[in-house]
């Protein structure tokens, strides 16, 4: 038995060993460990609640499909937050007289950091409300059209249809208009816009339009497409075909292709598409030349 007492006195002798000892407060070896503990415990935590969520989405129960990286992020961020507190707590920080000495640091840093910190409060928001999700295709104010990839407390990855990925700040997400394409319906509605010669049927013009539009694959058939005449411009008649699809982020490429029908159909009935013509007026002035 005096053997154990003294393997057990060691033990914690060793353990009671300071490592670091500032102003009075001191981290020993059994501190350490305990925060170790800690930290390996609220990390298991961590990936339950991410194998608990996919689970549920997988399942289809009581989260939706594109709302699982916004629940996961705050509820990591939640925990990791639960976690520092108790590691402080455990080794001996009083975290209520830290957080109380630290708030003139906080308000310094809060007025030098204003941009940071209202990208990390976009970021909650953007989180908690779900306005934009993992997988949205989004339109931003200045015209890039991206699909979210990634969304963290103060920036974004979007990914736009070059392949290029962007770091995108929450605030600009919050802030400014920005069309989120999959919070739409499923089927979407777009137009082409295309001139003919005057003197051209219009009648055979419209038929032309729809025609082209209902060929194509991947227009919705569960709508016809409609045409409407827009204006008479200054070289051409101008008409619209509408048409309703899937494919949001391809519509460049569904326009296109839509075009190269229209080209074909124009020309195999003898519809001219314009270019645009100015009227040019030379006015001669008669003049003597000195000898």
């Amino acid at each position: 038995m005096e053997s154990i007492s003294a393997i057990w006195d060691a033990i914690r002798s060793g353990l009671e060993f300071k490592l670091i000892e500032v102003a009075g407060h001191s981290i020993s070896i059994y501190n350490t460990v305990v925060l170790i503990i800690i930290l390996i415990c609220f990390r298991v935590l961590v990936k339950a609640l991410e194998k608990l969520i996919k689970t549920k989405v997988s399942e289809k129960k009581w989260i939706e499909n594109g709302k699982e990286h916004a629940v996961i992020q705050i509820g990591k961020y939640v925990i990791y937050v639960v976690g520092f507190v108790i590691a402080l707590e455990a080794i001996g920080v009083n975290t209520t007289t830290l957080i109380i000495s630290s708030s003139a640091l906080f308000v310094g840093l809060g007025f030098g950091l204003q941009e940071a910190f209202r990208d990390f409060i976009s970021g909650i928001i953007l989180l908690f409300e779900g306005d934009v999700l993992i997988g949205d295709v989004v339109e931003m104010d200045n015209g890039i059209v991206a699909v979210v990839k990634k969304i963290n407390l103060r920036t974004s990855k979007v990914r736009t249809r070059d392949g290029i990925v962007l770091i995108v700040p929450n605030s600009q997400l919050i802030n400014e208009r920005v069309i989120n394409w999959s919070n739409s319906n499923k089927l979407t509605r777009f137009h082409v816009t295309v001139g003919v010669a005057y003197g051209s049927d219009v009648t055979l013009v419209k038929q032309l339009l729809i025609d082209a539009a209902k060929e194509l694959e991947t227009i919705s058939k569960h709508t016809v497409p409609f045409v409407r005449f827009v204006d008479f411009g200054n070289s051409s008649l101008d008409f619209e075909i509408h048409f309703l699809t899937e494919e949001v982020w391809r519509i460049e490429d569904a326009k296109s292709n839509l075009r190269f029908t229209i080209d074909q159909k124009f020309r195999e009935n003898g519809v001219t598409i314009p270019f645009p013509q100015r009227d040019l007026h030379l006015k001669t002035k008669d003049f003597k030349l000195n000898d």
